[in-house]
């Protein structure tokens, strides 16, 4: 079972503390500043970007990820003595494959619904393509996108995941208690302040997904796959200048964006549809047990 390969390191429950007080202190200090000083996130990023530029603004956001994630492995590696692999998965080796079904599934579904947005709504698009600052922002993106998004799911979906369960005893806590935590670490986008807080409802269910793609698989391929394929395909595809990924990216959306259907669809319509794929794909079965089960 994937959360207690958390036990195959020297445990401690001690050493699980200092990442997550670090990092939450780290994201609530950033957001506490905001109120303070009366920040408005959009106005600061439209600000950066026209001093930077686009590429090089998001180039250092993300090369924030790598020194997390180098710090995150370090701590699981030295100081808890376990295993990368068995952070990852509870198969004997990592499975490639499942990384790159997921992330291939879930871009296409992307490049197809834009598309055909872009086709049906032509007036709410701006068509961006510039050769040359594209292949900068790819070659960029393909190299630090996947460490940002790999950090993210070793962190909640691995690190957190395990040592809750290894300490609550059970599935069910881990599994809400990240999602929740995952949604909330979001709080600070500038497209929460621009279309409102309900928009962490789609945050933490796409944290609940990733969960239970987690649990079910008992790993974490699926998640890495997927969750680099959303960000990855996002900020080549499609962005705006209300959201945390501004880039130079193929198509601009100029659509005011709403509180409504938007976020309704992929919670209830399409993380069911992608279940129904892996489940059938993997044959889950135990729903109940993998999901809200004892350890």
């Amino acid at each position: 079972m994937y959360i207690i390969q958390g036990k195959q390191g020297e445990i401690g429950m001690w050493k699980y503390l200092p990442i997550p007080i670090l990092f939450f202190g780290l994201m609530g200090f950033n957001y506490l500043m905001t109120i303070v000083m009366n920040l408005d996130v959009a106005e600061f990023m439209e600000q950066q970007i026209s001093q930077k530029g686009k590429t090089r603004f998001f180039a250092e956001n993300m090369a924030f990820f790598v020194l997390l994630l180098a710090g995150l492995f370090f701590w699981v590696r030295f100081i808890h003595k376990q295993s990368l692999r068995s952070l990852t998965t509870s198969r004997p080796k990592i499975d490639w494959g499942r990384v790159f079904f997921t992330f291939f599934m879930l871009s296409t579904f992307i490049i197809v619904s834009t598309l055909i947005s872009f086709y049906s709504s032509p007036e709410d698009y701006i068509f961006n393509f510039q050769p040359i600052p594209f292949l900068i922002l790819a070659g960029i993106a393909i190299l630090l996108v996947p460490i940002q998004t790999s950090f993210e799911e070793y962190f909640f979906r691995g690190y957190l995941m395990q040592g809750l369960g290894l300490a609550c005893k059970n599935r069910w806590v881990p599994l809400f208690t990240t999602s929740i935590l995952f949604g909330v670490m979001h709080i600070a986008n500038p497209e929460v302040e621009k279309i409102g807080m309900i928009l962490l409802l789609y945050y933490i269910g796409t944290g609940l997904f990733l969960g239970i793609i987690t649990l079910m698989d008992e790993g974490l391929e699926l998640a890495l796959g997927f969750h680099a394929a959303n960000n990855l395909i996002t900020v080549l595809l499609v962005t705006a200048d209300w959201t945390a990924l501004q880039t130079d990216s193929i198509f601009i959306d100029t659509s005011e964006p709403s509180a409504g259907f938007e976020i309704l669809l992929p919670l209830l319509i399409i993380f069911p549809v992608f279940l129904l794929i892996l489940s059938k794909k993997y044959k889950w079965t135990n729903w109940s047990k993998k999901l809200f089960g004892k350890l």
